[in-house]
């Protein structure tokens, strides 16, 4: 059953994967890349990683993801399947949804049979073994990672913040304080007659 399991997730994750890059419609390959995330986290469970399954799910699914999809459609890409409403996107959204919940259900069946680690490994639980390792042994490449990851936050932030030329931008000030005389020219001029 384990064996099983894993190569059902395996399975699933290859073929999330591989249409993750092969799908036209930049939403349907954002809900297949869920997927995938969803594949690798039931697998990580199955190894009796969950600090990493819920990471990689809360951290990927509920905040790379979610953010994706925003940009996504804050960019206004203009394909016109997109704009066709919610019924076009129905039945790849509950494909993806119903290989979720049946990989949920079958992890949880699954994790249960999954003997646990040896004997030495399990004297911690699993958070505190790969914090304790990760703050002793790997603490200079933690601290390097994230010295990387400020960098780049701050060259992020600094690209949107730069002026862009090509944009136009609307200035309160002026519009306020902009008179009738200045936008409005009466003139004056003869009627016209029928002869």
């Amino acid at each position: 059953m384990i064996k099983f399991t894993f190569y059902l997730f395996a399975l699933i994750l290859i073929f999330a994967a591989s249409r993750v890059i092969t799908v036209k419609n930049p939403v349907h390959a954002a809900l297949f890349l869920v997927l995938a995330f969803f594949s690798s986290a039931a697998i990580w469970l199955l190894l009796h990683a969950e600090f990493l399954a819920i990471a990689l799910i809360l951290v990927y699914v509920g905040a790379v993801m979610v953010l994706f999809l925003f940009v996504l459609m804050m960019l206004d890409v203009n394909i016109v399947p997109l704009r066709e409403g919610f019924v076009r996107h129905l039945p790849i959204a509950a494909f993806v949804g119903t290989l979720i919940l049946l990989e949920i259900l079958l992890v949880i069946g699954a994790w249960h049979q999954v003997p646990p680690p040896e004997a030495a490994a399990s004297a911690l639980p699993n958070t505190e073994a790969l914090g304790m390792v990760l703050y002793t042994d790997y603490v200079y490449p933690f601290e390097i990672a994230a010295a990387i990851l400020l960098v780049a936050m701050i060259a992020a932030i600094a690209l949107t913040m730069r002026p862009h030329t090509r944009a136009k931008y609307q200035k309160p000030e002026q519009q306020v304080s902009v008179r009738r005389e200045d936008c409005i020219r009466l003139v004056k001029m003869p009627a016209e007659t029928k002869d």
